[in-house]
């Protein structure tokens, strides 16, 4: 066993297969169709949680899903590599695409409130062939960002226990598509949940014990002491006065912008997010992508700016076998000597720092952290892979008369498929040399192209089908020619996979950019007149509707410019099918939406780090602890939002479990839930 592997492999493989915990999530779905009545025996359960869970719940998934390992890793790497700068462009950088998301995830509610999967409305607007087209896009959304989860988390096992890396590839998926099968959609918010409340206190653990009680570091004032120490050692290229105490990191900002426009693929082409708006309740779709976007932004920057800067604080702590105490001294030995690139690149400095940190406390404690950020995010994966080959493949292409039941064992039968290739796909990345940071920076050259078009043909009723599609094919060969081009150039025309940033920086820009620009100027020149009829016609059986024509740009919609009367004869709005599906209540949504996303986007990409970046300011104790003390209020501030406010918004729920469980107890058989028979739905 190495000086890292403080855990034996039985922890390894005990939080890799992670049984006990599908036992848990298994009883607590038991529990739920017990007691509440809603069981995941129907297929729109399964794959949409009957599109009515409450905006904390979908915050605390949307945080769950968006916590990859790369977030917790890969976060800390930036840290490592580039000081403070590295947090905050980790965080900014994939945190307003949640905010911006919001926009979509309300267009979804108001033009196709019924569909499973964004493909199905692709499909429907565009016919057979853009829907194969965009089809390749999501999937390979899913491969890459599950690839990179398996990676992150294989690798940090192997790391903190000896634990065969192919073991984990595999046992990694196993234990959480149990649980996905048997409680579906709700099962994985309840398991989000979970693993929600767990990280935030285990990385509010980390905060207070590097910056309030540990012996090496212990305060603010001592990591500032040790960082500065560290810059005079090794100082940081790129950055004002090769400080790791400062905003002015040109490597980082690189960095920043390869992570703002890589990120846009894995959001909106991955169907784990789409998911989550389709199961969200009409009403408060856009409040839960605003809530969880911006609780999600402090997972990243407390947890980076604790273990990532601790990494580096550590290399400036004498050993202690150490023969001198200065760090500037020839005979000083460091706690922790200073990581390869390659160990950055696999996200190590995490988890040498937990362990040099707390000992196995630490390794322990980063293991159970690591395996919820897996397997949540892992959940959210399946599922919604489960949903594409179930709606896009299996209804549309194999059996569109397909019964109930069909349905439902295709849905399971989709996650087991996708749980297998998972594993499958980790172990090729692995042996081929790839690793989590370098396929983190370089999902954007192949998926950017399409963000883009997709965005258009939810939202723009002129997006152009031909246009969209070139732009998306062009736009990804852009990207592929830009970084062998650059990767060529800059290493002496030899074509690698090590993670350098000009190369990732031209691939990305070529990709999302050629795309962007091919489809919007192709649908200005040839525009579409599309109303969306079709779309929202998607699995709604329950009328054929004939839907007014909603202005689709930044208008009122016509019956609120004409004040027409919908009388209750109107029997095919969608309204009357569901009053939360009033398309003037969407249409404020949206436009509320679109003037916030964008407010904080610019906010955090623009307004606050820009100027900080042009001054060349390097922090004082006094300006550093302003950085640490934000990231500690705004962890806590979204630990209420995802932790404590769905247990609130869910009071009834849990009223009544308690109730059922306890007539159980001393009625064994009289707790079971029985549906009044004026209530409609089950109670959530």
């Amino acid at each position: 066993m190495s000086t890292s592997e403080v855990l034996p492999q039985g922890a390894g493989y005990g939080v890799g297969i992670g049984l006990f915990f599908s036992a848990f999530m298994v009883g607590l779905t038991a529990m739920q169709s017990r007691y509440t009545g809603v069981s995941p025996t129907e297929s729109e359960e399964f794959s949409s949680a009957s599109r009515s869970v409450k905006p904390g719940l979908i915050a605390s998934g949307i945080v769950s899903a968006w916590t990859w390992a790369a977030t917790l890793l890969q976060s800390s790497a930036v840290a490592y590599r580039y000081g403070i700068s590295g947090p905050w462009w980790y965080a900014a950088g994939a945190t307003v695409q949640v905010l911006l998301f919001a926009q979509l995830a309300a267009k979804l509610k108001l033009n196709a409130p019924y569909a499973h999967t964004w493909l199905e409305i692709v499909a429907a607007r565009w016919g057979t062939t853009a829907h194969l087209f965009f089809m390749f896009f999501g999937l390979a959304t899913n491969l890459i960002v599950s690839s990179m989860l398996i990676l992150g988390g294989s690798a940090t096992v192997t790391s903190l226990t000896g634990m065969s890396t192919i073991a984990a590839c595999f046992l990694i998926p196993l234990g959480v598509s149990i649980y996905v099968v048997v409680g579906g959609m709700r099962s994985t918010l309840l398991c989000d949940y979970t693993h929600t409340t767990v990280l935030f206190a285990i990385i509010l653990t980390f905060m207070f014990t590097v910056y309030a009680t540990s012996g090496y570091i212990g305060s603010i004032s001592r990591m500032h002491h040790l960082l500065d120490e560290v810059s005079k050692i090794s100082p940081v290229a790129g950055n004002a006065g090769g400080s790791y105490l400062t905003l002015r990191s040109k490597n980082g900002l690189i960095f920043g912008v390869i992570n703002l426009i890589g990120n846009f693929a894995t959001v909106f082409e991955d169907q784990a997010y789409w998911q989550r708006a389709i199961a969200s309740r009409p009403s408060t779709t856009v409040k839960a992508y605003l809530i969880g976007g911006l609780a999600w932004f402090a997972v990243p920057f407390a947890f980076s700016t604790t273990l990532g800067l601790a990494a580096v604080a550590f290399s400036a702590v004498p050993a202690a076998n150490s023969p001198s105490q200065d760090p500037l001294s020839s005979n000083f030995i460091p706690m922790l000597a200073p990581l390869s690139q390659n160990a950055i690149s696999e996200g190590l400095p995490a988890s040498l720092a937990a362990a040099t940190l707390l000992g196995k406390s630490g390794a322990a404690a980063l293991l159970i952290v690591l395996f919820l950020a897996v397997t949540s995010a892992t959940s959210a994966e399946l599922i919604a892979v489960s949903s594409i080959l179930t709606y896009d493949v299996y209804v549309r292409y194999i059996n569109p008369k397909a019964t109930e039941q069909q349905i439902l064992r295709m849905s399971h039968a989709g996650v087991a498929i996708f749980a297998l290739v998972m594993g499958i796909a980790g172990v090729i990345f692995y042996y081929i040399g790839v690793s989590m940071g370098w396929l983190y920076t370089f999902m954007g050259v192949i998926l950017g192209s399409a963000v883009c078009p997709i965005a258009l043909c939810i939202t723009w009723k002129k997006a152009n089908k031909v246009g969209c599609i070139i732009g998306s094919l062009v736009g990804f060969s852009a990207g592929i020619i830009a970084w062998l081009v650059t990767t060529s150039a800059l290493n002496q025309k030899v074509i690698n996979v090590t993670v350098r940033d000009y190369e990732m920086l031209a691939g990305n820009l070529a990709s999302i950019g050629v795309g962007a620009i091919i489809s919007t100027t192709a649908s200005l020149i040839w525009p579409d007149d599309y109303d969306f009829t079709s779309a929202r016609a998607i699995n709604n059986r329950g009328a054929a509707i004939a839907s007014r024509n909603v202005n689709d740009e930044l208008e009122e919609p016509e019956v609120e410019k004409k004040g027409l009367d919908v009388s209750a004869s109107s029997t095919t709005n969608e309204a009357q099918i569901d009053p939360e599906l009033d398309p003037v209540g969407l249409n404020k949504a949206f436009k509320f939406a679109a003037r916030a996303s964008i407010v904080l986007t610019l906010v955090l990409i623009i307004l606050i780090p820009l100027p900080l970046f042009f001054a060349q300011t390097v922090y004082s104790v006094t300006g550093f602890s302003v950085w640490v003390m934000v990231g500690i209020i705004w962890i806590f501030l979204s630990a209420f939002a995802v932790a404590i406010y769905p247990l609130w918004e869910s009071r009834a729920a849990l009223r009544l479990i308690s109730r059922g469980v306890i007539m159980d107890i001393f009625s064994p058989g009289s707790g079971k839930f029985v549906a009044p028979s004026s209530m409609k739905k089950p109670v959530e």
